[in-house]
């Protein structure tokens, strides 16, 4: 990672990751600054992935556009949704060894 930034968001994705004890962690960043962060979510008649929590969280908030994202856990399947938004934010995928993965 280049900006120093988004190793604040893995900071926030891997402790939200630890005290959740879910699959997935996501931390976002929009282009004011502000971050979130979410889990995956698994139950009967709701099923997100970390990226698609964490875009929820931040859209409602009113954002209107992404810097960068961070996932820990297993890998989010769909970044899909992330990149229909904001085309060029930058998205990483950081294993539980540390390794970062540009998605």
């Amino acid at each position: 990672m280049n900006n120093p930034e988004d190793s604040k968001l893995v900071t926030l994705a891997t402790s939200t990751l630890a005290r959740s004890g879910a699959d997935q962690a996501a931390a976002l960043r929009d282009t004011t600054g502000r971050t979130y962060v979410a889990i995956n979510i698994a139950s009967p008649s709701l099923n997100l992935d970390a990226f698609e929590a964490v875009l929820t969280v931040a859209l409602a908030s009113g954002i209107t556009g992404i810097e960068s994202v961070v996932a820990t856990g297993s890998k989010p399947a769909n970044s899909k949704a992330i990149k229909d938004f904001a085309p060029t934010a930058t998205l990483f995928y950081v294993d539980s060894s540390g390794n970062e993965t540009a998605l």
